[in-house]
């Protein structure tokens, strides 16, 4: 084994680890939290975690063994089991993502009449379809006997069929990568656009309430002050930052793999080891990063991992103190909205203030 496929399995061994413990802190904030398994995104999370634990557990090792020993499973029919789990699971987490993104964009935009709108057995039957279709490409790949090991990835995938076959081959890794990566882009995409649009004018509508609520408070203290201009420019651009994320971690992981899968149809067109390897490890790495970009570092997920952590050491969580308080934005502008009147009704400040709260429940 030379230095380029060592390098490449410690950079698979880094992901498979992170991917393993990061999905498994996902599933056990959701079995601990009632709260967030029986919510319509957390049903969503579920299945997108288990898909990513169970092709982390299931899958990664054979491709690790495949780049350090460059040959297949020795077992009779495992490359074609491992090769129809990749492809289910890997079209399964494509559109799950694009499932959570639409969910976030009924969430923000939608927030009075979110809870109708896609209950958990709603999403149980949108991850019925995606799982449907997943498996339809799966078997197909299978009933052809398109799966099996594929030196240029060393992985159990879809592998190229002799020269007859092509055009019919073709046709299938052309559909299969428009179903579970350009259809769900497309969504995120266009989804992502409408969550930023309503976080703007939100943020915007924030800010006009901080600047009021500074102007009331003469004698509020500079520091205190400068905290909260601090916070009103943070606010303007973590939407921007999170959906940005999301694309980007999406783009980064699929794109590579899947332009290099259309790349290799063409009959002049041989696909380089390390790249192809490399090109497998960046989609692998999403199963790494959706738990981070999606789950554990929202809010939500680091209180209950907190709650858990404090639970284990049987530690009981200490009172925040009155100058915490007291400098806590949300909380200050509160107090001045009620003691100022406002020309608005109170009707339309109860749907602010509820959508405000939906806002940050979805962040």
């Amino acid at each position: 084994m030379g230095l380029g496929e060592t390098l490449l399995a410690g950079l698979l061994v880094m992901v498979l680890a992170v991917a393993l413990l990061s999905n498994a802190l996902v599933l056990l904030c959701c079995a601990y939290s009632s709260k967030l398994r029986t919510r319509a995104s957390g049903v969503l999370l579920v299945n997108l975690s288990l898909g990513h634990l169970l092709l982390a557990a299931l899958d990664m090792p054979f491709t690790l063994l495949g780049v350090m020993r460059g040959r297949p499973p020795s077992a009779p029919g495992a490359c074609q089991a491992i090769g129809f789990l990749d492809t289910f699971l890997a079209s399964n987490a494509a559109l799950s993502v694009a499932a959570l993104s639409a969910d976030q964009w009924l969430a923000v935009g939608f927030p009075l009449r979110y809870a109708g709108r896609l209950r958990p057995r709603d999403a149980g039957l949108l991850l019925g379809c995606a799982w449907g279709q997943s498996l339809v490409f799966s078997v197909a790949a299978l009933g052809c006997s398109w799966l099996g090991y594929s030196s240029a990835f060393a992985s159990c995938s879809l592998r190229l069929p002799p020269e007859p076959e092509r055009p019919r081959f073709a046709a299938f890794t052309a559909t299969l990568h428009a179903m579970g990566f350009a259809l769900p882009l497309a969504v995120l995409c266009l989804t992502s656009l409408r969550v930023h649009r309503v976080a703007r004018s939100h943020c915007q509508r924030m800010d006009i309430v901080t600047m009021k609520a500074l102007m009331l408070l003469a004698d509020l203290h500079p520091s205190v002050r400068q905290r909260c201009l601090i916070q009103q420019k943070r606010r303007r651009h973590r939407a921007t930052r999170k959906i940005g994320i999301s694309i980007a971690s999406f783009l980064i992981c699929f794109a590579p793999y899947v332009v290099t899968r259309l790349a290799e149809l063409a009959p002049f067109v041989t696909v380089n080891a390390h790249w192809g390897i490399l090109s497998k490890c960046l989609a692998y790495s999403k199963a790494a990063a959706d738990p981070f970009t999606y789950s554990l570092l929202r809010r939500s997920f680091r209180q209950v991992l907190a709650r858990m952590a404090r639970r284990l050491l049987k530690r009981t969580p200490r009172p925040a103190s009155t100058h915490n308080s007291s400098l806590d934005l949300a909380s200050m502008v509160q107090q001045v909205l009620k003691r100022t009147p406002h020309p608005a009704s109170t009707h339309n400040s109860s749907l602010d203030a509820e959508n405000d709260s939906c806002l940050q429940q979805t962040h």
